[in-house]
């Protein structure tokens, strides 16, 4: 009898210790599981952070690659009239062609590094290249010659009939039709270009002639380029041009074509009896002009990156309502009631048409 109560009581204490082992493995595994489920939120966690650090990294890039843009931007028109207008200096495609070969010189510089890739220059490429170069230097130097003439706030309000010219050629030529609200848009740049040139009190038919022509130039360059690039791209080695090779290109062949014409409107005389270029100031004032035409360009370049072609052309037309503010009041330009309704109306007009534009794409 005491040997069966002895096993039963041992039986007893056996399956108390396996109930707590058991008990006690079973704790452990629903440990283990909040440990494991604790993990799944730690690494869902990490993902949303790495998301939203993701989406405000590029949130971030695209604010500053807009600023930078915007800034270098103005700054380069604003530059270009104090070198023309309060320096009075007379030699417009001399300054052109100093920006250009600073540009030339930095992107060979940054290609040569491998910071940046180009085509090499072949002859078959120049050849193909050359009739849109040839504009293209007619649309600088003619924007040189206006900008001498005119103030900030009416170029850009007569930059809107580029726009209205584009339009009608991608029109005729690429058989592309516009919506109303786009055309509504281009009737409303006419009407604040017209007036804003009857309401100007600095008019200069001079000036006003230049910027007719450079919004000639400047549609057919951005008409003509379409069909060049597909051309320029069969003819380069890598069967791809990219945006540094076209500024690279562009500039490289607008020295040779800018000595030219230095010679044709005898600027060279001017050059050699003006006082400005023995002051060192107007040297950095230029030089930062060159820089600052080559910063649009990478700019422009990473914003687009960035963004897209529909944000770039709006913030583009918004951007020039404070390009026009501080035109007006650092060159101190001469407006009335009249002619500043007219300017804000073209800025809106703009601003119209981009809106317009997205809207058509969409």
């Amino acid at each position: 009898m005491e040997d069966t109560s002895k096993v039963g009581r041992s039986g007893e204490r056996g399956l108390k210790l396996h109930e707590l082992n058991g008990s006690s493995f079973s704790m452990k595994s629903h440990e283990n599981d909040e440990i494991d489920l604790e993990g799944g939120k730690l690494e869902k966690d990490r993902d949303k952070m790495a998301r939203s650090n993701r989406v405000f990294k590029i949130q971030n890039q695209a604010l500053l690659s807009g600023l930078a843009y915007c800034i270098s931007s103005c700054s380069m028109i604003l530059v270009n009239k104090l070198v023309l207008s309060s320096y009075d200096f007379n030699a417009g495609i001399s300054l052109m062609l100093y920006q250009n070969l600073i540009s030339v010189i930095i992107v060979s510089v940054l290609s040569f590094l491998g910071i940046i890739s180009t085509e090499p220059l072949t002859w078959r490429l120049i050849k193909v290249w050359l009739p849109v170069n040839v504009i293209f230097v007619g649309m600088l130097i003619t924007s040189m010659f206006s900008l001498k003439y005119i103030n900030v706030a009416m170029v850009t309000v007569l930059k809107n009939v580029t726009n209205v010219i584009t339009a009608l050629g991608e029109m005729y030529l690429f058989s592309k039709h516009h919506e109303s609200r786009v055309w509504a848009a281009l009737f409303l740049m006419i009407i604040s270009a017209i007036s804003g040139g009857i309401t100007d009190l600095s008019f200069h038919a001079v000036g006003y002639a230049w910027q007719i022509v450079n919004c000639f130039l400047t549609a057919s360059y951005s008409l003509t380029l379409r069909r060049v690039m597909d051309t320029a791209k069969q003819v380069t080695r890598s069967g791809n041009l990219n945006e540094f090779s076209m500024v690279l290109l562009n500039n490289t062949l607008s020295v040779p074509l800018g000595i030219i014409l230095i010679f044709v409107f005898n600027e060279v005389e001017y050059l050699s009896r003006t006082p400005l270029l023995r002051l060192p100031l107007f040297w950095l004032v230029i030089t930062l002009s060159g820089f600052l035409g080559l910063a649009i360009s990478f700019t422009s370049m990473w914003f687009l990156h960035q963004t897209g072609a529909t944000t770039y052309s709006l913030v583009g037309s918004l951007n020039k309502i404070p390009l026009s503010i501080a035109g007006i009041l650092l060159f101190k330009v001469p407006t009335s009631l009249e002619n500043s309704a007219s300017i804000f109306f073209g800025l809106l007009a703009g601003v119209f048409f981009a809106r317009a534009k997205m809207q058509q794409r969409s």
